[in-house]
């Protein structure tokens, strides 16, 4: 009958769309009442109704939740600026603790115990490709200088006619400056030339060094340890801080930490932070490119400090598999939101924009 014909209609209706609502949930990211629009995450004007009228309640309340946030955080980086890291560290602890801010030392971690090679290997995580960096394309770069160099000088000799004296004077000249810049300077200035000339040769060198600042960034937030600042290269690092030593990196409001090491005892807390913040540049490395070439002076910091605390070879061995392990784990839970802190830091974001960033993806993901 007619009536029959129309409730049929109406179960096929709601059974496709059940299904259309679970292929939307395997597409990206699950659907969530929850959630926010896109827009309102980002912190743009709520959308209205079709046709005109008011935001809702809804979109009023998830617009001045970001306005909060974002003035909040803004405290938060003028705490940082002032030199005041360890009230900085409070504030967002105070923060965390009113539902301000979700993401702050809000990351899961695995259980603490000891894990074999093999167990990385089932998560496919290849312990020698994480934990041996080798730095190959400013080590091409940095040849091809030297080969360009040398040419450049013996083209010269030849155009300009020199004789023995002024070539063996080039050559003093030259060699004065490597040694000063090796003793004094411990390689910066032929580092900031390299990795100057890195940078406008490859757009992905820079893409590689902003997700491997990233992934320091957001582990260390997630672990509760507050970023205080970044850079992405050495010119910047020469230019903010006026120091040739400092290449890219990411530094952190780590009072406590600090606290700890000078009284000689170390919390077990405190070891797990740094060692998964220490790992996690290489592993976001190891996720984009199944190896890690940045990174060889985080490995080293690690182990100075495993050594210095008088760790055996099998006790520093689980406590490196388990941040490794644990830190590709939770890098590999948020991809969506290094990809947008990335962004940012290529952009020269301020440190509140960027925690506001890993904030609102946190809630998209």
């Amino acid at each position: 009958s007619a009536e029959e014909e129309k409730r049929r209609g109406e179960t096929m209706e709601v059974h496709c769309g059940r299904r259309v609502a679970r292929l939307a949930s395997t597409s990206g990211r699950p659907p969530s009442r929850s959630q926010p629009p896109r827009s309102l995450a980002a912190g743009a004007v709520p959308s209205r109704r079709v046709g005109g009228g008011r935001p809702t309640a809804a979109a009023r309340a998830a617009q001045q939740s970001t306005t909060e946030r974002a003035v909040s955080l803004a405290r938060v980086q003028a705490e940082v600026e002032a030199g005041r890291r360890g009230c900085a560290t409070q504030l967002a602890r105070e923060l965390k603790e009113s539902g301000v801010i979700e993401g702050f030392s809000g990351g899961r971690l695995i259980p603490k115990r000891s894990y074999t090679l093999q167990d990385l290997r089932l998560n496919k995580i290849e312990p020698a490709a994480l934990l041996s960096p080798r730095e190959n394309y400013l080590d091409k770069v940095s040849s091809y200088c030297r080969r360009a160099y040398l040419v450049g000088a013996v083209s010269a000799s030849f155009a300009l006619h020199w004789d023995v004296t002024q070539v063996f004077y080039l050559g003093a000249f030259t060699l004065g400056l490597l040694t000063v810049d090796k003793v004094g300077y411990n390689g910066g200035i032929e580092f900031l030339a390299v990795d100057t000339i890195g940078r406008l040769l490859s757009d992905s060198y820079v893409r590689r060094v902003s997700r491997h600042e990233a992934g320091h960034f957001l582990v260390a937030y997630l672990m509760g340890v507050l970023p205080s600042g970044y850079t992405l290269s050495a010119w910047n690092a020469l230019r903010d801080g006026g120091d040739l030593s400092i290449q890219a990196g990411t530094a952190f409001c780590d009072d406590d930490f600090q606290k700890e090491v000078a009284s000689g005892k170390l919390s077990s807390g405190a070891l797990d932070k740094f060692c998964c913040i220490a790992l996690a540049g290489v592993g976001q490395e190891f996720i984009d490119h199944g190896c890690a070439e940045g990174g060889m002076n985080d490995i080293s910091q690690l182990d100075y400090l495993l050594q210095g605390l008088g760790f055996s070879q099998k006790k520093a061995d689980d406590q490196v598999r388990w941040s490794a392990l644990n830190t590709v784990l939770l890098l590999r839970q948020h991809q969506g939101v290094i990809e947008r802190l990335a962004e940012e830091m290529v952009a020269g974001a301020p440190l509140s924009r960027c925690i506001l960033t890993v904030e609102e993806s946190l809630v998209l993901e």
